[in-house]
């Protein structure tokens, strides 16, 4: 889970909480910085205001809110490399990862055939793929087996996956909790301005 499904605005127990604002061109950038706005909402910002749309969230929001201040941009993320040559069924331990090689299918295949049906690729095995040109794929499976301890271990989540850090928290709080109330939950929250979280 990745993706914030839920919509709208909510109040608060007090009473009503204040209005978020329109994403629209007419916001200042602080105004934009208080509230949490969805992909799709600074996405469809970033095309009214023609500011580059790459490079992740947290990025296009600084842009936006340069923008919308009048201020200089920041630098628009640089495109991503084309991946090179992928690797190709057959594969074997002696095989070498090359340059821009991706966590492909035909690589699942292989480590899920060598390490058990519990193979997956978690982040350990995902930068092992992407910073290890050079090294082979059985580099990769001691890496698996060298990291099985570390990925045990609950992996935080990533500031920029602020709806499932929000439920990770709420469940902790709330364990008999159903993901039903979580979600109303985050709706409250995500309605409110960031400084009175």
């Amino acid at each position: 889970m990745n993706g914030d499904p839920t919509n709208g605005d909510a109040s608060t127990a007090e009473g009503p909480a204040e209005a978020r604002p329109a994403p629209t061109a007419g916001l200042t950038g602080a105004e934009l910085l208080r509230w949490y706005w969805t992909l799709d909402e600074l996405t469809a910002l970033a095309r009214e205001t023609g500011v580059p749309r790459g490079g992740g969230k947290a990025a296009l929001t600084e842009r936006l809110a340069a923008k919308l201040d009048g201020r200089p941009l920041p630098a628009a993320p640089a495109p991503r490399p084309r991946p090179g040559r992928q690797l190709a069924a057959p594969v074997d331990g002696d095989t070498v990862i090359p340059e821009g090689q991706r966590c492909s299918q035909v690589l699942r295949a292989w480590f899920t055939e060598r390490i058990g049906p519990g193979f997956h690729f978690d982040a350990a095995m995902r930068s092992f793929v992407a910073e290890n040109a050079g090294r082979t794929l059985a580099d990769a499976v001691r890496h698996w087996h060298a990291t099985r301890e570390q990925a045990a271990a609950p992996q935080e989540v990533g500031a920029q996956f602020e709806f499932n850090r929000f439920l990770r928290a709420w469940h902790a709080e709330h364990p008999a909790g159903t993901r039903a109330e979580a979600v109303e939950a985050w709706r409250g929250h995500r309605a409110l301005p960031r400084e009175t979280r």
